[in-house]
Order: C-alpha cells, then structure tokens, then sequence
C-alpha cells in the first residue's frame, strides 16, 4: 500500500508528465502552434443597411491571399466584433477559411466577456475553421480583471479549445493591461502559444519576451507603428491595422528586419507612422475603411454607432498619407 507522501509525490510526477506531454503535442501543431509574420486584422465590410457584405469581403481576401502575409486575423477590433451577433462572427470566419488559401493562416477573435461565452465561442470559431483563436481581456469589470482573474479565465479557455490560443492585450480598448506576471504564468500552458501586444510599450514587449523565452512563447507586435521596434526586442510578427491598406509594405519592413538591414527598416517605418496612427488611434475603424477604398479595397460602412469621418477628418486621413508617399 502507498503511504500519503509517496502517493503525493507519484501523482506530482504523473502531473508533471501528463504537462510536459500536452506541452509537446501543442508544439507539434508546426504551423498551427508557430504565429510568427505579419497578419491585417481585417474589416468587415457592411453594405448601405449595415449588413455583413459577404461578397465584399470574400473579394478582399481573395487580393489577401496573394500576398506574403502569414495569415488574417478575423473577428479582432477591427472587424467591428463587439457589433456583430455570435452568428456573425462565426459566418464571417468560415467564410475567409473557404477563400483563403490553405496555408494561410485564420486566427479568430474569440473573446467575450464571460469565460463560458469565450470557451463556446472558441469552439464555434474551430468549427468554423480558425487555425487558432485571439482572445481578448474581458474589460467590463476591469476593477477586478487582476491576475488571478485573467489567468483563471484564460486558463479555463486554453483547456477546453481545440486550437491554440494567442493572448490579446489591446488597453486602448479595454482599459486594462494583462499583468506580466500574468502573461509569464499563463505561457506554461500547453495550448496558449503567444500573446499579441497593442499597447505598444516596447520595454514590456521585450521583458515579456525575455521572461517567456523558455517557454516557446510568440509576441506579436499589436500595431505597425512599432513594429521595427518589436522586432528589435524579440517580437516576431505583428498584427497590423494597417496591412490592410498597405500589406505588401507591411510585409517588406518585416523584411527588413529579419535579414538585419535595420537603416532600410527605419526608413520604411517613418513613412508608415503618421499613416498607421490615423487608421488606428487617431480616427479608428472608419478611417480604416475609408483608406481601404482609395486603395482598392472594399471597406464599406461602419456598423452604426460608429460613424464615418467627417470631410475634414478624411482630408485629414488623405494628408497622413499623402505626405508620406502613399498616394
């Protein structure tokens, strides 16, 4: 018969191995577990009556698709999420899985503010076809959204979904940041491979990277504003607004600083500044949108109660990239 200690000790060890087990299968995914390279968190485009405009979009990802990005990221800020029903969100991304080529990644914004509303529609967006799943930080009660919350919400998440699960810090939106000691916990868990990171504080990009690098564990850079910078630090990707207006130069500077010619990727990410603050912090989706038609794509509405910019923002919107060599 076990005594009490050996017995505790036996079912540490089988726990320990039963981890590193799960650990290795969720390595094994190849390109479903590595996130690296550059993704546009696309829109959704909406037709006069504010409904999702499929045709549109499918003729978007058709023109991504032929692109060096790694992927899309579906259903993020972007894609106006919190404005859709749970059954849009899921047809939006089933339908860029049909477009898209096959090795091209989908990565679905699955994150509610309830864990239970999160873990279901995690499983709705693989059935759907996502590769992996980006879940935001609930935020509605951000007072009380501290470490112990967001790793046991996360964790709740990672266990049950049947792909990898990337972190989604985006305080701009929700008002919070997720801890770091947080985000250093939560990369032991088998199923979470990486964290994107739109806040943009670079000194927390690269502890993030220093203290997670044992674990195998991607951040993505939120925003191409900094990507240069990221890159710098240990990032290895971005997902970038602004690839959905200018992806092959998105793409490039990712280049660059890959194969190390860091004087070119400075050059190319001045011009990319002004551009990438108006489609995001400065005007936001509308402007987004509005940039994508003059570019040859189709960004549509917004869903109300967003707006569309005035004529003094879109004069505006023009300038930051008129001056910078874009139009």
């Amino acid at each position: 018969m076990i005594g009490t200690t050996a017995l505790g000790a036996t079912l540490r060890t089988g726990a320990t191995l039963l981890w590193k087990s799960a650990k290795a299968q969720a390595r094994s995914y190849g390109q479903r577990g590595d996130i690296r390279g550059v993704y546009p968190p696309i829109a959704t485009p909406f037709t006069c009556t504010e409904d999702v405009d499929f045709e549109k979009l499918v003729e978007n990802v058709q023109k991504y698709g032929k692109m060096p990005l790694r992927g899309l990221v579906v259903q993020g800020s972007n894609g106006e999420f919190p404005y859709l029903t749970v059954e849009e969100r899921v047809e939006v991304v089933r339908r860029v899985r049909q477009v898209l080529p096959k090795d091209k990644l989908v990565m679905a914004g699955s994150g509610c503010e309830s864990t239970r509303a999160t873990v279901q529609m995690t499983e709705q967006m693989a059935r759907a076809g996502a590769d992996a799943v980006l879940v935001v930080t609930p935020c509605f009660y951000r007072g009380r959204m501290d470490s112990r919350a967001l790793v046991h919400h996360y964790t709740q998440v990672a266990d049950s979904s049947p792909v990898p699960v990337v972190l989604y810090n985006v305080p701009a939106n929700t008002g919070l940041d997720i801890p770091v000691d947080a985000v250093v916990t939560l990369s032991q868990h088998p199923n979470i491979v990486g964290l994107k990171e739109s806040g943009g504080d670079v000194t927390r990009i690269a502890l993030i990277v220093h203290k997670t690098r044992s674990q195998d564990f991607q951040v993505l850079a939120g925003s191409a504003g900094f990507l240069v910078a990221a890159y710098a630090v240990g990032a290895v990707g971005g997902v970038c607004a602004l690839a959905n207006v200018l992806g092959r130069q998105v793409c490039q500077l990712e280049e660059l600083c890959l194969s190390g010619r860091w004087r070119e990727a400075r050059e190319l990410q001045y011009r990319l500044i002004e551009p990438n603050n108006a489609v995001t912090r400065k005007f936001g989706v509308a402007a987004l949108k509005q940039a994508m038609e003059w570019f040859g794509y189709h960004g549509g509405e917004c869903r109300a109660p967003l707006r569309p910019l005035s004529e003094a923002e879109a004069q505006q919107l023009r300038e930051d990239f008129s001056s910078n060599g874009w139009l």
